[in-house]
């Protein structure tokens, strides 16, 4: 006798206990995720509603460029005995208030809350540029390293874990690391070396010093390439695992050696992810505050970087007629100290009095940020998605 057909789903739920607990467990999950969105979202746009009338205006050029030219500086604030109040800055409050005359009747100042933050967008460009940098070849060797040469075993094991562990490490130890492994002792080449050196190697025609970078890009640079070091490894080396093995066994029974295989089978297929680790980075080193205070950033800075005051070049001199005097003054832009967006913003938040001058600057200030780190961030997803398209399999 053959069985009558139903229209009913055998798989279908039967609304008993177990269906409603999955109901249940579904919608808490469902739940959790809308509230981490709406925070997010909350956060973000009262960031946009605050700042962005800070850098933008309503008229031409539309776009606030002293705000995003300018150096911080301090603010005047000078009322006048109508209750009118001017806002200027330290080159303009003088002549306020000689206009103004008897009619003068108060002044205030609030720091850091003047002029602009061009010294901190230029500073925190720096330090992602160089972190990244050395970020990026220092974690694609690790993990070529880690994934095509070193033999599985537990010292392998032991690297990654150490590896993983570091992820963990706050921020402010890495700070702290910055401080003693590049401020005070990092290698350099002097003629004499100077009294806080550890000690020195002469070399005859110099002297290895270990006397430390100072405070300067170059020492918060590699402070920070160091606190995202971890993720760059993890990442790369996901992504070479996930080149197929027969790309390798193809490459190799032609001939290929393992650098060249490396170099043009796995290599170029395992970029797209290993950018997506760059991106990674550099939002985290353009956001993180506690390794700079130590090693690269100051409160505040009246010249950028290439400002420095030193005798000015020949004017009918040709382009390459100094160049070692070209090439110093170019590097010595990374041996400087400089502002950064996350040192100014906690400045901005927490070491001066809060009023609605310093609030216009604190949110105009973060809506740039993340404007800035979204700018890097999408640049690596565009050339992701180009590698992407060109690399399939």
């Amino acid at each position: 006798m053959n069985p009558v057909p139903t229209a009913e789903n055998p798989f279908a739920g039967d609304n008993s206990g177990i269906q409603k607990r999955e109901t249940a467990a579904r919608w808490a999950l469902r739940v959790g995720s809308y509230i981490v969105v709406i925070i997010t979202l909350a956060i973000m746009l009262h960031i946009f509603i605050k700042g962005a009338p800070v850098t933008f205006q309503s008229k031409w050029p539309f776009v606030n460029t002293q705000f995003l030219t300018e150096l911080p500086s301090q603010l005047h604030v000078i009322e006048d005995k109508q209750g009118n109040h001017y806002e200027t800055g330290v080159n303009g409050a003088d002549a306020i208030k000689k206009q103004l005359g008897d009619n003068f009747r108060s002044e205030k100042t609030i720091a850091y809350s003047g002029g602009g933050i061009l010294g901190p967008i230029v500073g925190t460009a720096l330090l992602v540029i160089v972190s990244v940098s050395v970020a990026l070849f220092l974690g694609v060797a690790c993990a070529i390293y880690l994934s095509e040469y070193a033999k599985h075993g537990k010292f392998l094991e032991l690297v990654r874990l150490a590896i993983l562990n570091l992820a963990g490490v706050p921020s402010v130890v890495f700070g702290l690391f910055g401080l003693g492994a590049f401020v005070l002792t990092a290698p350099v080449f002097v003629d004499v070396p100077a009294d806080r050196s550890v000690f020195a190697i002469p070399l005859g025609f110099t002297t290895l010093s270990f006397e430390g970078w100072d405070t300067c890009v170059l020492s918060g640079g590699f402070t920070l390439a160091f606190v995202i070091l971890p993720v760059i490894i993890t990442a790369s080396e996901q992504c070479l695992q996930a080149v197929p093995q027969g790309f390798r066994e193809t490459s190799m029974a032609l001939g290929a050696t393992r650098w060249q295989t490396i170099r043009y089978s796995v290599l170029p297929f395992a970029t797209p992810g290993i950018l997506t680790s760059s991106i990674l980075g550099i939002a985290r080193a353009a956001g993180e505050t506690a390794p700079i205070m130590f090693t690269a950033a100051l409160a505040f800075k009246d010249k950028l970087p290439w400002q420095k005051d030193l005798p000015p070049l020949p004017a009918d001199a040709s382009i390459f007629a100094h160049w070692e005097q070209s090439v110093s003054r170019f590097l010595g832009i990374f041996t400087e100290s400089v502002q950064a967006l996350p040192y100014h913003i906690y400045t901005l938040a927490a070491k001066i009095p809060q009023n609605e001058y310093s609030e216009r600057a604190q949110y105009g200030s973060v809506f740039v940020f993340l404007v800035l780190v979204a700018s890097l961030a999408a640049s690596s997803v565009l050339l992701r998605k180009r590698l992407r398209a060109k690399y399939r399999w």
